[in-house]
């Protein structure tokens, strides 16, 4: 029997599924699989590091409860999600054989459940998947909500579909074999929520951090509600055309950070929101919109968590700010050229602001890079 701590369910009527939460639930995968999705045949997209730490237990799942499984494992990083391993998957998947009413498998980070996702809805016109996310990131975020895809040397996530998932399996326990520097940076995704509508849930962060870092109870309850919250959001705005663009706060800077660090350790994603999420504050400051001690006490706890906050703080020489603007121009969010930044009149009090002057972003980040 799975012990399942929290669930979750995103009602989006006959795509609606269930986020299960709970210690140990890898271990139990194909007994939940093949219950759920019984006569199905999946195929697993990992990576090599999750490969490593945790397929042995997803096969040994699968194995006692019977389904047949094939295996696809990709480099891991950042770089992976590209036009090149989105074919490896694609031809892999059909290589397997598998059919369109089989099941992907996105068994890995933020990265392997972009880019399986993706896969998923493209190959055979469209397979059905199920994200079992194994990093801190991808179980607040990215495994949450439908949105797949890959990165083009445009930019960031600007090639995919929204193509919701099955099932998501988040493995407490999973996190366990995490590297410091990879929870952190899941962590600044947790942040996020609190500073976006729920100032209640950031002063909660900040008096129950040490116990989300250590693995006890409020891991989970932080979790499930970094869930809860993003689902709320994707069943009043799914295809992002509203609302839901304001869970990219701290992530016009970041994705710009992204690219002119190459993808690379440099920089890991969540690195980059945190970064992002104080720059939107700062500028939401040198706007008139909002107190700038607000901006000190967020830096102040991402600090805390070990993630960086101001552009300093990245190793190497950064690009122009020409260059950074070229890459906040290519971010989704543009419409008709215009610039469009989430920005904030405090904590807990972000908004949605379109037409903002290119001058003036670029004046900012020449203050930041001298600051």
């Amino acid at each position: 029997m799975a012990d399942i701590s929290h669930t979750v369910h995103v009602a989006l009527g006959e795509r609606a599924y269930d986020i299960l939460i709970g210690p140990n639930l890898i271990d139990d995968a194909g007994a939940i699989l093949a219950e759920k999705f019984p006569g199905r045949r999946f195929g697993i997209v990992t990576d090599t590091e999750v490969a490593k730490a945790q397929l042995p237990r997803l096969v040994a799942s699968l194995e006692f409860s019977g389904p047949t499984y094939s295996t696809i494992t990709l480099p891991a990083g950042e770089s992976t999600k590209s036009w090149e391993h989105l074919q490896t998957v694609v031809e892999g998947l059909l290589a397997a054989k598998l059919e369109r009413n089989d099941i992907v498998i996105a068994f890995g980070g933020g990265v392997i459940g972009d880019l399986a996702g993706f896969a998923a809805s493209i190959t055979r016109r469209g397979m059905d998947f199920v994200q079992i996310p194994t990093t801190l990131l991808a179980q607040v975020d990215s495994s949450v909500g439908g949105k797949t895809g890959i990165n083009s040397p445009h930019g960031k996530n600007l090639v995919g579909a929204f193509h919701q998932p099955k099932l998501v399996l988040a493995d407490l326990s999973a996190l366990d074999t995490l590297p410091q520097r990879q929870f952190a940076a899941g962590y600044a995704e947790v942040v996020k929520y609190g500073l976006i509508d729920d100032p209640d849930f950031f002063e909660w962060l900040e008096a129950n951090h040490a116990e989300i870092f250590a693995g006890g109870p409020a891991r989970g309850e932080a979790i499930a509600r970094c869930c809860a919250h993003k689902a709320r959001v994707v069943i009043e705005d799914e295809k992002e055309i509203g609302v839901r663009a304001l869970l990219n706060l701290g992530h016009t800077f970041g994705h710009a950070l992204e690219k002119d660090t190459g993808y690379s350790d440099r920089l890991l994603h969540g690195e980059g929101v945190s970064i992002g999420m104080v720059l939107a504050h700062t500028f939401s400051n040198r706007l008139g919109l909002a107190p700038g001690q607000d901006s000190g006490r967020i830096a102040a706890h991402l600090r805390k968590s070990g993630l960086p906050t101001t552009l300093a703080d990245i190793p190497g020489t950064l690009g122009s700010t020409e260059t950074l603007m070229a890459a906040i121009a290519q971010d989704k969010k543009v419409s008709r050229g215009a610039l469009t930044f989430i920005l904030t009149r405090g904590i807990g009090q972000a908004f949605i602001e379109k037409n903002v002057e290119p001058a003036k972003v670029s004046a900012f980040l020449e203050e930041m890079r001298g600051a």
